[in-house]
C-alpha cells in the first residue's frame, strides 16, 4: 500500500529517540504498513538529527521507505497523514508556567499555521510538548481548515500510570485493569478517576473501589502519585520520563488508527465542545473516549459524584486560565 507519512517534531530529543524505533518497526500503524518518517528539529540540532537518521538506517527496518530530516516547516508539514508534535520549549529553572506558555504559544501558532497550509486536511495531530493541552488548542486555532476533532493531546501516559498503580496495588497485570479516566489538564491538577474502572481479579470483573477496599488510598495517595509521577521520575533519573512517554504516544496513535477494544475506553485531551460533563466549551480537556474509524466520541452517561465534580472543575479552571494567558500572548504577538 501507500506509505503513511508521519512527522515527529523535536526529533533529536529524548522522547523521539525511544519513539522513532517503535513507529518504524510497525508497533503503531501495523506490521504491513510502509512509512515515511519526517523528522523536524531546530537548526542547531541538525547534526544530532543526522545521527538519528543513520541509526534508523542501521536498524534495517523493512517498513521504513524514507527518512526526511529537516529544520524547515514547509518540508516537515507537507502532505502529512499524522503529526506528532513532541518538540516544545522545556521549562527551565526559575521559569513560571506563564513564561513557558509564552514561548510555546509562538511555536504552536507557527506549527498550526504550517499544518493548515501544507498538511492533508485529514491529518491527525497529537501534541505532546508541554503545556500540552494549551499548546494543542493554540495549534488547532491556528489551523482553521483542519477539523478541531483531528487535534488531541497526550494524557495516555497519565492513564497508563493510573492503570499500573492499581495493578501494582492488587498484584495483577496492567492488562487486567481497564477504564481508568484522566480528566482535565496534563498537569498536577489532572484528576485520575477510578470510579468507573474495572479490574479482573481471578477471572471475575469487579469495580476498582470494591477490589481495593481502601477508599482513603484511592482518594489520596493514588491520585497524588499519578499527578506527581513525572516529577518523581525526574528526581530519580535526573532526566524526564522518555521511555514511558514514547510508549504512551504509540498507544495513543495506534488507538486513533485502529480504534479502541470493545468495552474499553481511553483518556485523550480533546476539544470539549458538546461534552455532557459540564466542562466549559473551547478547552482542550482530557476525557474518556472510544474510537472507531479514526473518529473519537465522548463516553457518555458516567455518573459523577461530588468528589469527582470538584476535581474536574479545578482542572477546568486551570485550563481556562492557561487559555486566557495564551490568547493574550497570541493577540500581542
Amino acid at each position: 500500500g501507500e506509505p503513511v507519512r508521519v512527522l515527529v517534531t523535536g526529533a533529536a530529543g529524548q522522547i523521539a529517540y525511544s519513539l522513532l524505533y517503535s513507529i518504524a518497526k510497525g508497533d503503531v500503524f501495523g506490521k504491513e504498513q510502509p512509512l515515511i518518517l519526517v523528522l523536524l528539529d531546530i537548526t542547531p540540532m541538525m547534526s544530532v538529527l543526522e545521527g538519528v537518521v543513520m541509526e534508523l538506517q542501521d536498524c534495517a527496518l523493512p517498513l521504513l521507505r524514507e527518512v526526511i530530516p529537516t529544520d524547515k516547516e514547509e518540508v516537515a508539514f507537507k502532505d502529512l497523514d499524522v503529526a506528532i508534535l513532541v518538540g516544545s520549549m522545556p521549562r527551565r529553572e526559575g521559569m513560571e508556567r506563564k513564561d513557558l506558555l509564552k514561548a510555546n504559544v509562538t511555536i504552536f501558532k507557527s506549527q498550526g499555521a504550517a499544518l493548515d497550509k501544507y498538511a492533508k486536511k485529514t491529518v491527525k495531530v497529537v501534541v505532546v510538548g508541554n503545556p500540552a493541552n494549551t499548546n494543542c488548542l493554540i495549534a488547532s486555532k491556528s489551523a482553521p481548515s483542519i477539523p478541531k476533532e483531528n487535534f488531541s493531546c497526550l494524557t495516555r501516559l497519565d492513564h497508563n500510570r493510573a492503570k499500573s498503580q492499581i495493578a501494582l496495588k492488587l498484584g495483577v497485570t496492567s492488562n487486567d485493569v481497564k477504564n481508568v479516566i484522566i480528566w482535565g489538564n496534563h498537569s498536577s491538577t489532572q484528576y485520575p478517576d477510578v470510579n468507573h474502572a474495572k479490574v479482573n481479579v481471578k477471572g471475575k470483573e469487579v469495580g476498582v473501589y470494591e477490589a481495593i477496599k481502601d477508599d482513603s488510598w484511592l482518594k489520596g495517595d493514588f491520585i497524588l502519585t499519578v499527578q506527581q509521577r513525572g516529577a518523581a521520575v525526574i528526581k530519580a533519573r535526573k532526566l524526564s520520563s522518555a521511555m514511558s512517554a514514547a510508549k504512551a504516544i504509540c498507544d495513543h496513535v495506534r488507538d486513533i488508527w485502529f480504534g479502541t477494544p470493545p468495552g474499553e475506553f481511553v483518556s485523550m485531551g480533546v476539544i470539549s465542545d458538546g461534552n455532557s460533563y459540564g466542562v466549559p466549551e473551547d478547552l482542550l480537556y482530557s476525557f474518556p473516549v472510544v474510537i472507531k474509524d479514526k473518529t473519537w466520541k465522548f463516553v457518555e452517561g458516567l455518573p459523577i459524584n461530588d468528589f469527582s465534580r470538584e476535581k474536574m472543575d479545578l482542572t477546568a479552571k486551570e485550563l481556562t486560565e492557561e487559555k486566557e494567558t495564551a490568547v493574550e500572548f497570541l493577540s500581542s504577538a
